[in-house]
C-alpha cells in the first residue's frame, strides 16, 4: 500500500494548464481527467465493461450518502469493498455527501455535529458526522475520499458563506482526526481530499484555500461552484482557488460541467473534474459531439445516415447513425439511452484525452479556444 502519488510532467507556458500522473494502489490516472458518475455504484446505463473499453475511464466516482442508504456498509464490507462489489479493478473516488447537504436541503438539518438527513427512500433519519462519513467511506474503500463539507447555496449572504466554511474546516480537522484512528480496509490505502469552500467571496475562497493548503493532504478539491452562479464567476473563482492552491498536488474542480467549462477550468489549472451531465443530458436527447451539440429528437436527424461523431476514435460513435440515434429516442427504446451515455462519455474522455496532448505539445491555449467554439455550437 502507498499514498497517493502525482508527477506534474507538463506545464503550459503560455497558461496555468498542466499534464501529470495520478497513482493509485488501483493504477495510474492520466491529467487532465474525467470521471464518471457512478452515484450508486454504478454509472447510469453503462456497463463496467464498456467504461473500461469504449469509454476508456481511468477512475469513476461513487457517493457516500447514497451507497449507504443502499446497499448499505454491511454488504460493501462483505464484498470486499465498492471496487469487488461492482467489479471494477480501477481507482475509484466517493463524494461524501457534502453536496446532498445543498441538494437535499429540505430533508436535512445542519448542526455543529454533523448533519441530519431524512431518507429519500423511507424517510427515516440518519446523522452524519465527519467522523461516520469517513467509516463509511472506509466500508465502501474508495482510493479517493472527500473529507465531509457544507456546500452553501447560491447566493448566499457573506455571514451565513463564513459560517458554513468556519463548519467545514471545523469537520476537516475531525476527518484527518477519525483517518488517523482508523485502518485502510481491503489491502490499499484511502486518501483523503480537503474541499475548499467559500462562496463567491474572493477573501473568503482565499482563507480556505489556505487552511487547506495547511493541511498538506495528497489532493485538494475545489467545491461549491457550479451551483448557480454566472459562468465567469465560475472561471474566476477556479482561477483564485489554483493560485491559492499548491502547485505540486492534483486539484479537483467539483461538480463541473460542460466540455467547454472543462476546457477553460483547464487553462486555469484544474487537474480533476467530474459531472453527471454526459449521462443525464444523453439520457435526455443531448448529444455532445467533436462538432458540437446535438439534440437527437430534432426531426432534422431523421433521415442523417451520417455517423454519430466520426471526429472520435470510438467505434460505435463510428457505426451508429444520427437518424437511427434519433429513431431510437422516438420509440422511446432504452438503447438509445444506452447508445448516448456511452458517446456523451466517450466524448468526454476524447476531449480531456485530447486536452492532455495539446498541453504536452505546447499549445493547449490556441487549440483550446478553436476546440471551446467548434464544441459548444448547437448543430
Amino acid at each position: 500500500m502507498a499514498a497517493l502519488q502525482f508527477n506534474l510532467a507538463y506545464q503550459s507556458k503560455t497558461g496555468a494548464s498542466r499534464a501529470g500522473t495520478i497513482t493509485t494502489d488501483h493504477g495510474e490516472i492520466q491529467t487532465p481527467i474525467f470521471m464518471p458518475v457512478g452515484t450508486i455504484g454504478s454509472v447510469k446505463a453503462v456497463t463496467q465493461q464498456q467504461l473500461k473499453n469504449d469509454i476508456h475511464a481511468q477512475i469513476i466516482l461513487g457517493n457516500t450518502y447514497h451507497l449507504y442508504l443502499r446497499p448499505g456498509t454491511e454488504v460493501m464490507e462483505a464484498a470486499g469493498g465498492l471496487h469487488r462489489f461492482m467489479g471494477w479493478d480501477r481507482p475509484i473516488l466517493t463524494d461524501s455527501g457534502g453536496y446532498q447537504v445543498f441538494s437535499l436541503a429540505s430533508n436535512r438539518k445542519i448542526k455543529p455535529e454533523g448533519v441530519l438527513f431524512q431518507s429519500h427512500i423511507d424517510g427515516s433519519k440518519h446523522l452524519f458526522s465527519p467522523e461516520k462519513v469517513m467509516d463509511i467511506q472506509r466500508s465502501i474503500g474508495a482510493d479517493i475520499i472527500m473529507a465531509f463539507d457544507e456546500c452553501p447555496p447560491y447566493p448566499s449572504e457573506y455571514e451565513y458563506v463564513q459560517k458554513s466554511m468556519d463548519l467545514t474546516h471545523l469537520w476537516l480537522d475531525k476527518c484527518f482526526n477519525r483517518l488517523a484512528e482508523t485502518p485502510d480496509l481491503y489491502g490499499h490505502t484511502q486518501n483523503l481530499f480537503p474541499i475548499v469552500q467559500g462562496g463567491t467571496y474572493a477573501d473568503l475562497r482565499k482563507a480556505s484555500c489556505e487552511y487547506i493548503s495547511s493541511k498538506n493532504a495528497v489532493g485538494n478539491a475545489i467545491g461549491g461552484l457550479s451551483v448557480g452562479e454566472s459562468e465567469q464567476e465560475l472561471y474566476d473563482f477556479t482561477q483564485l482557488c489554483c493560485e491559492n492552491l499548491p502547485v505540486n498536488k492534483p486539484r479537483y474542480l467539483m461538480g463541473v460541467g460542460t466540455p467547454w467549462n472543462i476546457l477553460e477550468a483547464i487553462d486555469l489549472g484544474v487537474d480533476m473534474f467530474d459531472c453527471v451531465m454526459p449521462t443525464r443530458n444523453g439520457r435526455n436527447g443531448m448529444v455532445f459531439t467533436s462538432q458540437g451539440v446535438i439534440n437527437i429528437k430534432n426531426k432534422q436527424w431523421a433521415s442523417d445516415f451520417s455517423p454519430l461523431d466520426p471526429g472520435i476514435p470510438n467505434e460505435m460513435s463510428q457505426y451508429y447513425t444520427k437518424a437511427y440515434m434519433r429513431h431510437l429516442f422516438m420509440a422511446d427504446e432504452i438503447l438509445g439511452l444506452q447508445l448516448a451515455s456511452i458517446q456523451n462519455l466517450s466524448f468526454y474522455l476524447w476531449l480531456v484525452g485530447q486536452a492532455r496532448e495539446h498541453i504536452i505539445a505546447g499549445d493547449y491555449t490556441s487549440w483550446k479556444k478553436t476546440m471551446v467554439a467548434q464544441i459548444s455550437k448547437r448543430l
